[in-house]
């Protein structure tokens, strides 16, 4: 396995998200699975997990603390807070709420360590930008949290590059994370030059494009809890759209001699020595599939090929429904 640099932390190269195991994408897997794939991870090179108090509205957390706290000096562990599950009816019944106020952040963390069964959280990022908190006030709750010992360093998800520099000079941005593939290239606007200027590591999350980027999908057939049925992207006309690059994608993957998925990750890998994807599975196969990537070789002829099949104009729809997207900060193509 590759490593990189994630802040002060060497890393594998390709980390391991960790919301597919209980959140997102249909029925969470039983608790055994979900601990047998964390431990796989590690016993196959990875060393950088990423989590989040809104997976599962805590059960990620939980299911990394139990699988993995043993192992806690092999691996830097990422969290996050600013949004999670809150009863605000009083019904027992979570809901998903952005709060980035400084009580709240400081009352995540304090939650996260005892579900992850820590001392310290390596890398804490703000999940959302709370837009009715400045973002110096936010960074300055995390920056007291580094200075309690509770967390080492800070990271910042789905950002814009000015929103970026502003929390920088409140504290040092050790890693920003946003949604970045070959159909999702807002990055490439402006947050990733920024990355490189202030020696901030970027970390890709849906790196295979939602599962899209590793083969055809049968949207029908989905869990009708999966969020890929509320997204833009997998709509009927959209999806029958996007399926039509898929064969020659498909094609360039086997002129390689690699998986779809490996091609999708290899291509992240080539954009930059700062940029660390963390793909996100709860099956052990498509673990190993995924950390293959780390062993692919593209030339610039492929990546060329690769960059003009699917882009921001080759793709139909919006990556987030309109909701969401008022919930980012990251910048948009005209």
């Amino acid at each position: 396995m590759q490593q990189r640099q994630l802040g002060s932390f060497t890393v594998s190269a390709i980390g391991l998200g960790c919301m597919n195991i209980c959140h997102a994408y249909g029925a969470p897997v039983s608790e055994a699975q979900a601990e047998r794939l964390l431990l796989a991870a590690l016993d196959q090179g990875v060393t950088h997990f990423d989590t989040a108090a809104l997976y599962g509205f805590g059960a990620s957390e939980t299911l990394v603390g139990k699988a993995l706290s043993k192992h806690r000096s092999q691996f830097t562990l990422a969290s996050k807070c600013g949004m999670q599950g809150v009863d605000v009816a009083g019904d027992g019944k979570l809901v998903r709420v952005i709060d980035g106020r400084p009580a709240t952040l400081r009352a995540t963390c304090e939650a996260a360590l005892k579900r992850l069964r820590t001392d310290v959280i390596d890398l804490y990022y703000l999940h959302r930008w709370d837009k009715q908190v400045p973002i110096e006030d936010s960074v300055g709750a995390l920056s007291d949290l580094v200075r309690a010992g509770k967390i080492q360093t800070i990271g910042l998800s789905e950002v814009s590059a000015a929103t970026l520099r502003k929390a920088h000079a409140v504290h040092p941005i050790t890693a920003v994370q946003t949604e970045y593939s070959l159909w999702t290239r807002n990055p490439e606007i402006a947050v990733l030059d920024a990355c490189r200027e202030l020696g901030t590591a970027f970390v890709a999350f849906s790196p295979v494009a939602r599962g899209f980027l590793c083969g055809p999908i049968d949207v029908s057939t989905l869990d009708p809890k999966d969020i890929r049925r509320g997204m833009p992207r997998f709509s009927p006309e959209n999806h029958a759209a996007n399926l039509k690059l898929l064969p020659p994608y498909m094609a360039i993957a086997d002129e390689v001699g690699c998986t779809p998925a490996q091609l999708a990750i290899a291509w992240l890998l080539h954009q930059g020595e700062h940029i660390l994807p963390i793909p996100g599975t709860a099956r052990e196969d498509h673990l190993k599939d995924n950390l293959g990537a780390s062993d692919v070789k593209l030339d610039a002829a492929t990546l060329v090929k690769l960059d003009a099949l699917i882009n921001q104009q080759t793709v139909s729809g919006n990556r987030y429904n309109d909701q969401s997207n008022r919930e980012v900060d990251t910048e948009v193509f005209a």
